[in-house]
């Protein structure tokens, strides 16, 4: 795994905020896990590395790159599927987790795009908000020399990548965060999202959490730390102590700018996530309930964080995991049922969205 150290971290007066985050890397929280066998994988081809989808300056530009993978043969433009991993907003590895979207979705006919944004020390929120649409621009702009069909691009996301695929999704009618990095014009909408336990209301997450926080804990594993704290991801994100900041905290809450220009959104959270409150997932779910949004909660009761491959195979984490939705159509919904998340739940949702 990458240092989560960026290069504007070298100055003293920011070192315990390097030492915090390479503290949380080591960790792993928030960040993306892949299972062993699939990172040794064989890689989708073609493939194309490293393509900077915006630039600003020299340090934020491990913030700005993404990675496309194609599917082979296609005769026809093809949909693509962002992916972003998550690391607590303090790493540029978006990218780490689309080798295992591609293997799974590149041989049914769809392109996949992994994604970096800058992290809370290159730069405070919005600024993660205006690089994800940034990737999305680029994309719809370079669709004809890469084959991609621009009216179908889908994004998803786990963890901090969950809560950029919700915003991303909510966001494509709100001018004031659309930024001006990157290719400009052009329509950042997507057409469907898929969020793995995505924080959203970072208000409410200590008072969900599955265990009292700690103040005295610093970031310690098992969701110890404190999310109100000065020093948590949260607040680094944001830029103060969300407490004592709570209105331009709740600017990077999607349910707040949820509308009916939004795209149909899938949500899948585990109850024993320690870091991210089911609570958090919820929230968003109910507030696309209320919406009349076309959504689906996905609820797993024994999956914790970072598992959101394995949710998807392993059934040990999916032992009497439910489903839900809403349909914007009549505003009909399905109550819980018991259901069997699996691969074809993603490719499933994307296929009636994007093709």
């Amino acid at each position: 795994m990458r240092s989560f150290i960026s290069p504007m971290l070298c100055d003293p007066k920011r070192m315990n905020y390097a030492l915090r985050s390479a503290t949380l890397a080591a960790l792993g929280l928030f960040a993306t896990t892949v299972a062993t066998n699939a990172q040794s994988a064989a890689q989708p081809t073609p493939t194309v590395r490293d393509i900077t989808y915006a630039t600003t300056d020299s340090a934020s530009r491990p913030g700005h790159l993404l990675d496309l993978y194609l599917p082979s043969g296609a005769t026809r433009p093809t949909p693509v599927v962002i992916f972003s991993s998550g690391s607590a907003w303090l790493a540029n590895n978006g990218r780490a987790g689309a080798p295992v979207y591609a293997e799974q979705l590149n041989k049914l006919g769809y392109a996949v795009a992994g994604v970096a944004i800058r992290t809370s020390g290159q730069t405070k929120f919005p600024g993660q908000v205006y690089d994800i649409k940034a990737a999305i621009r680029w994309l719809r702009a370079n669709a004809g020399k890469y084959n991609l069909d621009p009216n179908h691009i889908g994004i998803a996301g786990e963890s901090s990548g969950g809560w950029l695929a919700s915003m991303a999704a909510v966001t494509g009618d709100v001018p004031e965060l659309e930024g001006n990095l990157g290719t400009t014009g052009v329509s950042s909408a997507v057409q469907a999202a898929i969020a793995y336990y995505p924080p959203t209301d970072f208000l409410q997450m200590d008072r969900w959490a599955l265990r009292p926080c700690d103040p005295k804990a610093g970031l310690r594993p098992l969701g110890a730390f404190c999310h109100d704290g000065a020093g948590s991801p949260e607040s680094m994100l944001i830029g103060c102590a969300i407490q004592s900041c709570a209105e331009k905290t709740q600017r990077a809450n999607p349910v707040n700018y949820i509308s009916r220009a939004d795209p149909p959104i899938m949500v899948i959270h585990g109850a024993s996530d320690a870091l991210v409150p089911h609570n958090q997932g919820e929230l968003f779910y109910q507030a696309l309930n209320k919406a009349c949004h076309d959504a689906v909660f996905i609820s797993l009761p024994v999956a914790g964080h970072a598992v959101w491959e394995s949710m998807m195979r392993d059934p040990s984490l999916i032992v009497a995991a439910t489903r839900r939705s809403t349909s914007s159509t009549g505003c009909a919904f399905e109550n819980p049922k018991p259901y069997t998340p699996t691969w074809a739940t993603i490719v499933e949702f994307f296929d009636t969205h994007l093709k």
